[in-house]
């Protein structure tokens, strides 16, 4: 087993704007997110969020706390949420089992000392997408699917971006401290998500993408709405989204992406929006 970590400093938004590709690159984009029996993870100064993933294939991974957070063991003062994107796998968290089919989630809450992924077939491994944040109140541990997500229906096949918004871990689903997850699902025709955009300064968020071809790619926009700028993505890659940037995408075939928020409030309407027409 081996176990990565990242840390990322946050940028002024008059910084980001000189920014080259490289440097957008290094500073946003998270290349390697699932790698065969590892864990990657990479912390962001934005909200302190961190955004991993864990591929267990031949091995058990155990979530253990990197020396950077300073704590005893991972979730000491954190939650975690998770998705599975891959092959049927399990979480055991403690004592308790948990088994995550392709699109389930998990919500792990403050105190619990063990999290450990396993996959239940090697030959189509689990594939566990999960974001951290910083935890003031310990919550019970649950599993939430699709059947008990508040879902969301959005946009129409005419203007390319008819979408299915499952609301899974939040407020509606389930008591968290900070953190607030989800997936959208672009319908078959349809390419652009989040669009029109939106910012919110109260809240950070990451995008992660999947269920794309291998020979297709997804470009996201971020930056200030009159100071946009671009990321070319590939397949179960994620990326950092300051509160002062949109975010919102395009790809050159219908996709899958996790959305994850921590920050000042849990209200997951509280966004300020902007015309496309106004975008620059």
């Amino acid at each position: 087993m081996k176990q990565n970590f990242e840390l990322r400093y946050a940028s002024h938004p008059d910084d980001a704007k000189m920014y080259d590709t490289e440097e957008n690159r290094e500073m946003f984009l998270v290349e390697t997110v699932l790698a065969p029996d590892e864990i990657n993870m990479v912390y962001s100064m934005y909200d302190r969020l961190i955004v991993g993933g864990a591929m267990p294939v031949k091995e058990v991974l155990e979530l253990t706390a990197p020396e950077e957070i300073r704590a005893q063991y991972f979730l000491e003062r954190r939650e975690l949420g998770m998705f599975n994107v891959g092959g049927p796998g399990e979480v055991v968290a403690d004592k308790q089992t948990f088994r995550l089919d392709h699109k389930d989630a998990l919500y792990l809450g403050k105190g619990v000392r063990t999290v450990a992924f396993k996959s239940l077939d090697a030959s189509n491994p689990a594939k566990f997408y999960f974001n951290s944040a910083p935890a003031h109140a310990a919550y019970l541990c649950r599993k939430v699917t699709k059947a008990d997500a508040e879902i969301r229906e959005l946009g129409a096949l005419e203007t390319s971006n008819h979408r299915i918004i499952n609301r899974m871990l939040v407020l509606q689903v389930l008591p968290t401290c900070q953190l607030q997850m989800g997936m959208t699902e672009l319908q078959t025709g349809s390419v652009w998500n989040t669009m029109p955009p939106h910012t919110h300064n109260r809240r950070m968020e990451a995008y992660f993408y999947f269920d794309l071809p291998e020979k297709d790619a997804v470009c996201h926009f971020m930056g200030e709405p009159e100071e946009t700028r671009h990321l070319w993505m590939k397949n179960e890659q994620a990326v950092i989204s300051p509160q002062w940037s949109i975010h919102s995408a395009c790809a050159t075939h219908n996709y899958t992406f996790i959305w994850g928020m921590a920050g000042e409030n849990i209200d997951y309407d509280d966004m300020d929006g902007c015309a496309a027409t106004d975008l620059k």
